[in-house]
């Protein structure tokens, strides 16, 4: 694979992505090699998990622990800095201003920003999402990573599982397939959250916080199911697809495509 986009969609849990009455779910899963049950971290809040997600260690490892960023006591490299020491571009397409603490200073290529609280993340979600095809159509980066908020937004605001918030996972998955359905047979495209969500709140160990979609797609998939997998395992397997070693402090494995 020569390119990467991770999209992300804030607090999706898997039977909602399953159970929302779209149709790509399938079609996803026809062409991916994907978990269903995979596991976040704890404290399953959406900085942290992040943090994890893209430094491929824990919590108590990187330091955050709320949606408030602090500098890490003892860095942990992340996907963006360990792609550009190796002379990949990297680009961020988002909708939550906490997550530009993500990467660090001269390592990202192209950055958008739509405010979710200002905009409203219904109307956020396909801008940014236009932002990333608009880059892939100019070339595109090595790695995007698409953030998309409505989900989690609507979760707070009606409850995970509501009718509401049903309708805010239809609304990504039509921002998701425009990317799929504009990537090439050498790009991976990522799909997963950073954690679940129960009644109007997460952050819990509970299994409806804790337990999130991981699917790695390309449309020249077969579809495979794995078990076992966990959020610290995007970061090693995104960047040795783009034939770049992971970084040896991470604790995640790359998952075999």
């Amino acid at each position: 694979m020569k390119k990467v986009i991770l999209i992300l969609v804030d607090g999706m849990r898997p039977d909602g992505f399953l159970q929302c009455g779209h149709s790509f779910p399938a079609e996803m899963l026809a062409h991916s090699v994907h978990d269903l049950a995979a596991r976040t971290v704890m404290p399953s809040v959406t900085l942290p998990c992040h943090m994890s997600l893209f430094h491929s260690v824990t919590p108590e490892r990187h330091g955050i622990l709320t949606n408030t960023y602090v500098p890490q006591v003892r860095p942990v490299r992340g996907i963006c800095e360990v792609l550009r020491a190796a002379g990949k571009s990297c680009s961020f397409f988002y909708n939550w201003e906490e997550l530009k603490d993500l990467s660090r200073p001269d390592s990202l290529a192209t950055a958008c920003y739509v405010s979710g609280h200002v905009y409203g993340y219904e109307e956020a979600n396909p801008r940014v999402t236009k932002a990333c095809l608009d880059n892939m159509a100019a070339g595109g980066s090595d790695f995007s990573f698409l953030y998309l908020g409505w989900t989690d937004a609507a979760g707070h605001n009606n409850g995970w599982m509501s009718d509401e918030y049903m309708r805010s996972i239809r609304g990504s998955l039509d921002c998701i397939r425009s990317v799929c359905e504009a990537a090439d047979d050498d790009t991976l495209v990522v799909l997963t959250a950073d954690h679940g969500g129960h009644g109007r709140s997460h952050g819990s160990d509970m299994d409806e916080d804790m337990t999130i979609p991981i699917l790695f797609w390309n449309r020249t998939f077969s579809s495979r199911e794995i078990t076992g997998t966990s959020i610290l395992d995007i970061a090693p397997t995104a960047v040795s697809v783009l034939g770049v070693a992971p970084d040896p402090e991470w604790e995640g494995k790359a998952v075999e495509l």
